[in-house]
């Protein structure tokens, strides 16, 4: 099994990240619905 540990600079750049998706989301349903995107575009990816 493989454990990762994520340091604080990589916490704080995903926390920044956040940041800039919900900076420009009008409503929680719109920021939902970015975030959700990221994740799809980013299984897309790893497939």
């Amino acid at each position: 099994m493989v454990e990762s540990i994520m340091t604080d600079k990589q916490f704080d750049r995903i926390i920044q990240m956040i940041r800039m998706v919900l900076d420009g989301c009008k409503d929680l349903e719109e920021a939902k619905q970015k975030i959700d995107q990221l994740l799809g575009d980013r299984k897309d990816k790893e497939e």
